[in-house]
């Protein structure tokens, strides 16, 4: 893909930002990832789906994590509550080392199956980038 400049705007989520071209949402969280942040980001999305026009993709980076303190029973609840959406979409998780990319592995095992939503596992965003048909460019972190 070329290296025209690619729109975004910025979405009212710490770390997310909205790429209408691609009708793609992306969030890179920063520092600890508890119970408390995935409800908020959780809710985020929902919200954002009940808004839009269209379905949207998605895309969680989660190489800017420090600490990831969530328990699996409350990753499976989640997963539980995320599993039915009401349009096709495809939600991508970047993991850059063992722990961050066994988490996104646990989350997509836990979504197999789901109605409507594909959640793939990546170490390489490049990949992510083609599975979601986006310029891989764009799902790198935002400088702080």
């Amino acid at each position: 893909m070329d290296e025209e400049p690619v729109e975004y705007i910025l979405k009212d989520f710490p770390g997310t930002r909205y790429y209408p071209r691609f009708k793609l949402t992306t969030w890179h969280p920063r520092g600890i990832l508890d119970e408390a942040l995935g409800e908020k980001i959780i809710a985020f999305i929902e919200w954002e789906e009940y808004i839009q026009d269209a379905p949207f993709d998605r895309y969680t980076d989660l190489s800017g994590l420090t600490e990831i303190r969530a328990r699996l029973d409350h990753i499976i609840e989640i997963a539980r509550r995320r599993r039915v959406v009401r349009e096709p979409v495809k939600s991508a998780l970047f993991g850059d080392n063992p722990v961050r990319l066994e988490v996104a592995q646990i989350y997509e095992r836990l979504m197999e199956g789901a109605t409507m939503i594909q959640v793939r596992a990546f170490d390489d965003r490049k990949a992510a980038g083609e599975w979601l048909e986006v310029p891989p460019r764009i799902l790198e972190a935002p400088a702080a």
